[in-house]
Order: C-alpha cells, then structure tokens, then sequence
C-alpha cells in the first residue's frame, strides 16, 4: 500500500517522459528516431543507479530527511540549503508538469476541452488546495486504485502492442504517416540534440527521493520496506519507460514540439500525447479501454501533483522551525495540516501555469533541474558519509565492525556511481536545457537560498537582541489609563468602564480637539453627565491624532516619573465587507503609532453594532483557519449582550 502513495510521481513521469525524448529526437528527422533506444536505455541505466544510491541513503538517513539532511550533516549549511531550494523549486515544478501532463491527456481524449486547457489546469490545483486543506488524510484504497489501474492497464497496452508485433499485425499511429521538416543539422549539433533528448527522458527519475523522505511513516521494519518500495517503484517505472519509448517506435508515433513541422497534420488541432496515440494504435481510438488509459493516466498524474502537497508544507514546516522560512509556515491549521504551505504552493504552481498557459513542453524544461541539483548534492554528502565512517568507524558497533565497514565500502562505491553520474547529468542539462529556459531555474534556485539564509540571519539577530541578560532591569514606577475619547456615546463609556474596572492608578480621558469648539462641547457634555474621570482636552491644529498622544504621555512621564502607561481605544466591529469602508478604522492606525512609544501597551475595546450578528450566523462551519486567525466563528450556545 506504500507503493501507490510515494510512487505516484515517479510512476506518473513515465506518462511524459518517453513523449518529450522522442519529440526532441524528432526534431533531427524521422532518421533521428533509430537511436532513441539507446537513449531511452541510458536513461534506465541512470534510474536503476539513482534508486541503488537511494536504497542507500534510506539505510544512513531513515529519520525522513532526505537529501536535505545528508547536505545539512554532511556538506555544511550552504550545501543544505540549495538542496532545500531546489526542492521547493522542484515541488511547484513537479504540481505544474504534472497537471500540465493530465490535461494534455485529457484534452487527447476529449479535443473539444483545448480551448480552456488553462482554466482545467487552474481548477485542478484549486480543487487540490482545497481537499488537503479540508484535512484529507492520505487513504492508501484512494491512492492505489489509479495507481494499479495506471500499471496495469499501462502493461497490458505494451503486452498487447509487443504480442500483435509478433503474430505481425504491429500496431500503427495516426501520426506515423505524417512527416516533419527536419532541421538541417551538423555533427555537434546532432550530439547536442541526442544530449538534448536524454536530459528530457531524465524527468522520469522525477520522484524517486519521495520514499527516503516518507521512511518514518512505514511500518516496522521501516528501512526493510522503505528500500522494498523503492526497489518495486524503481523496477516497474524502468519496465514502462522502456516499454512505452518500445511501443512508441514500433507504431510509429510523430511527437513534434511545434505541431506545424507534421506534414499533413491539422495544427489547429490538438496534437494528442503520446500515451493517448499509443492506446489508440493499440486499442482504436474511442474504444473504451483507450478511455480507461486516458483515465486512468490523468488521475495519476493529478495524484503526483498531490504528493507535493505532502512534501512542500512538511519541508517548508522544517526549514521554518530551523529559522530559515517564516515561522507561519510552521503553523498548523485547523485541521491540523501546514496550510499556509499548501497555499504558498498553490498559488506558485497556479502562477507558473497561466504564465506558460499549461504547456507541457514549455514546462518540462524548466523541470528536473532542482531534482538533480538535490541528486547530486545528496550523492556528494553521501560520499563523504561513508568515508567518515571508513575512517574512523563514527556510527559502527564494535561487534558489527567488519560487516559494517564491509557495508560501507559497498555504500561508497554505489554512491560515488551516483556522484558521477547524476553531476554528470546535470552538467548535460545545464548546456542543452539553459537557453530553453532552464535559466529561470537557475536564477531561482541561488535567489531563494539567498533568501533563506537571510531569513536565517533575521532570526538569530533577533535571538541576540531578546535574550534575556543581567545587565536590562524593568523597574516603571506608577500606571495610568488613558482612555482617548471622540464623542461621548457608547463605546466610549465601555471603554471607561473597562478602565475604571481594572483598577489603575490613575485613569484619565483624553480628547484630541481639532477645533476648539469640539474641546468646549465635549467638556459640557462631560459635566452635564456627570462622568466621574477627568477629561483632558488636547489641542492639534494640524488634524493629527497619534502624534498629540504621544507628546501627552511624554509630558505626563516628565512630571509623575515612568509610569506605565495603558490606553484604551474603542473600535467597532462590523457584519459587512462594506461597513469597514465607510469607518476610518482610526483606532488601530492610532494603536499603530502608539506600540512605537516605549512603555505603552493598547487594549482595544470592541463595540459591537447589530450587523455583527451576521458574523456569528453566517456559517455553521468555520472556515480553514479562521479559528487559528482568531476571526469569530458560530456559536450556538451564545448568548447574552454582548456588548
């Protein structure tokens, strides 16, 4: 049950993998077309590497760290926090590529959504934000019902295109009798192509790392499982990919970047994905198991772009609690999920497809850079964990010295292949991948960690600035309430009573008069009704509020000596999104200013009108944090005045 929900993502690259491999080959000619199968077997060869590096950083690291903590204990703060860049990077990629891909799958099956491919992939990602902010705990049925229909129905679409091959009735694509305008290209350039090629077929590796960070969540024992998953994931997206890439060649599959190059295609079509002309060759386009496939590949790639909204709130909850995130996103919502995360992420995913208007192989080269950055980095650290050990047995019971030195040497020699390979691999993506695009990548990754560790400073600054010493003593003599007063109605009169109620020192009411006329008539009223609290009246010729305050209570501390100092400010509180238009709001711009003045603190008293009401009645069921915003929320039980 594990499989389907930390495997989704890898499994579901394989939908668009094998697609863009081809379409870049494709651009070099139909001619071109006879070596994608080496490169499809390098890009297997690398999978199987990748997941035996992975096998072993589940067995170091099973706390759930993942690359992120090899680089944190291994290669330095530096290191960690690019990993932790292009993580996040790769999350919003991987929410993008992924409904990005399962629309294309399902415009394929159904041309007439084309015109609001961007609207389909908007609504997905809000559909997703909702449901996890709703609380939905990941169930394993709801996870392994697509993802075993994706397998299964994906295998059977090879088995029965391989077997018709063999009985002499291949299966042939509508595509195959297009041709393409191929480019005119030299020797370098086609070896730039081919290296163009295999960095697209890489974004099938998308996903591997997902099991080692989901170790602690797998039963006992853990490490056994986790590296079985991996194991099984590893197997049978090796098994689809080249599968798939088999078939594809066999039916003759045409997948061009600009559909315009198809000689005879109708461009102002939608050109459909590969998955969907294989099934269709397979099966006949309309049957009803060229639906199922569809259907079934749309909803895993949606589930992929779920997975990042286990993983982006869990990381961004980690590098919050280290300092180098916003404490928010370490704050659980109501029901108990990282929701601020999960907006974060969706909102940027939202962004980044209306900018590339969800098109899939714009997209796709902006992919897979953060997943290798992290791979390789991870590789490295990995490398230096094993020689640590090596040379000085850190972490190996003297008993199970020789088996764990013996161990070692095998996790060094498989991680080194790692190092090797996924740096390597990474360079071949930088160069064919940076002028496409991959540049904002680029950009994105180093800017962020910038950010991070700035972040970082941030707080430990702040650290240094409230911890507590010796040499700071608090000793204010005295304490005032000053309740400001506009006119004298209502909430005014709360506002002394709650002064009067707490029992200060002193307490004393002070209107600021913009004319004097006001000062006059405020103070007849204050005799007329016989207020027991002295009214002081402060003249401010310039119509300013805050800065007559302050100077008063400057003045006041001058001649009774530091007193602390509490000002009481009526606010009201309002049903309707328009009524805070047509109040000033001036007690929280004034409460603003006051928080400045060292020794004051503000206690705002709400004065509830009748429209109020409406807040308590409007939902029977509050909103995703609403409560942890401290926003009301419907009470039954409530009663009383509550004024």
């Amino acid at each position: 049950m594990a499989l389907p929900i930390f495997a989704s993502d890898a499994l579901s690259s394989v939908a668009y993998g094998p697609q863009e491999m081809l379409m870049i080959m494709l651009i070099g000619g139909t001619a071109l077309l006879t070596l994608s199968p080496w490169v499809a077997a390098a890009v297997v060869v690398l999978l199987i590497v990748v997941v035996l590096s992975y096998r072993q950083i589940i067995r170091a690291y099973p706390s759930g760290g993942g690359d992120f903590e090899v680089a944190q204990r291994n290669l330095g703060e530096v290191p960690s926090v690019i990993v932790a860049a292009a993580l996040l990077v790769d999350y919003i990629l991987t929410v993008s590529v992924s409904i990005a891909s399962g629309v294309d799958n399902i415009i394929s099956a159904v041309p007439q959504l084309a015109g609001v491919r961007v609207e389909l992939a908007v609504g997905f990602v809000a559909l997703i934000v909702i449901v996890n902010l709703r609380g939905v705990r990941e169930a394993s049925a709801v996870f392994a019902i697509p993802t075993y229909v994706f397998i299964g129905s994906v295998v059977v679409m090879i088995g029965t295109a391989l077997v018709r091959m063999l009985l002499g009735d291949a299966p042939v694509a509508a595509s195959a009798a297009y041709t393409v305008h191929a480019e005119s290209l030299g020797q370098a350039a086609v070896v730039l192509l081919i290296l163009r090629a295999f960095s697209s077929g890489c974004s099938a590796l998308t996903g591997v790392e997902a099991v080692s960070n989901g170790v602690p969540a797998f039963r006992t024992p853990k490490i056994r499982n986790a590296k079985t998953t991996l194991t099984l994931m590893g197997s049978i997206a090796a098994v689809l990919f080249a599968g798939l890439t088999a078939v594809a060649l066999v039916s003759g599959v045409h997948y061009a970047e600009n559909p315009c190059d198809l000689v005879g295609f109708d461009c102002t079509s939608p050109q459909p994905s590969l998955m969907a002309q294989v099934a269709a060759a397979t099966f006949g386009a309309g049957s009803i198991p060229f639906f199922l496939i569809q259907a079934a590949t749309a909803c895993v790639l949606l589930l992929a772009a779920n997975t990042a909204f286990n993983g982006f709130p869990l990381l961004g909850s980690v590098l919050a609690r280290e300092g180098y995130a916003p404490k928010a996103l370490n704050t659980r919502g109501d029901r108990l999920v990282f929701s601020n995360g999960m907006l974060v992420l969706g909102l940027a995913a939202a962004v980044v497809l209306v900018v590339f208007q969800a098109n899939l192989t714009s997209l796709i080269q902006l992919y897979i850079i953060g997943v290798f950055v992290s791979f390789s980095l991870g590789q490295i650290g990995m490398v230096r964990h094993w020689r640590r050990i090596l040379r000085g047995g850190a972490g190996v019971a003297p008993q199970d010295a020789d088996g764990g030195r013996r161990s070692a040497r095998i996790g060094l020699a498989v991680n080194s292949a790692g190092a090797v390979m996924t740096v390597a691999v990474l360079l071949i993506v930088t160069v064919t991948k940076f002028a496409h695009g991959a540049w904002m990548v680029f950009f994105a990754i180093p800017v962020l960690a910038l950010l991070m560790l700035g972040v970082k400073r941030y707080y430990r600054d702040v650290e240094q600035e409230i911890a507590l010493d010796d040499t700071t003593h608090f000793g204010s003599t005295g304490d005032v309430a000053i309740v400001l007063v506009s006119r004298l109605q209502k909430p005014v009169i709360k506002a002394l009573d709650y002064a009067i109620a707490a029992r200060h020192e002193k307490t004393i009411a002070v209107h600021i008069a913009l004319t004097p006329e006001d000062g006059e008539e405020l103070q007849r009223q204050w005799r007329q009704h016989g207020i027991p609290v002295p009214l002081v009246i402060v003249d401010s010729p310039y119509r300013t509020f805050a800065r007559p305050v302050e100077q008063f209570i400057l003045r006041y501390r001058e001649r009774h000596g530091p007193s602390v100092v509490t000002v009481y400010l009526p606010q009201y509180i309002v049903g309707h999104w328009w009524e805070k238009l047509l109040h000033n709001r001036r007690a929280r711009r004034i409460a603003a200013q006051l928080m400045l003045v060292h020794g004051v603190t503000i206690t705002l008293v709400p004065w509830l009108l009748d429209s109020s009401e409406l807040i308590y009645g409007r939902r029977s069921r509050p909103l995703p944090g609403q409560q942890r915003a401290g926003r009301p929320v419907a009470d039954e039980g409530r009663s009383g005045d509550r004024r």
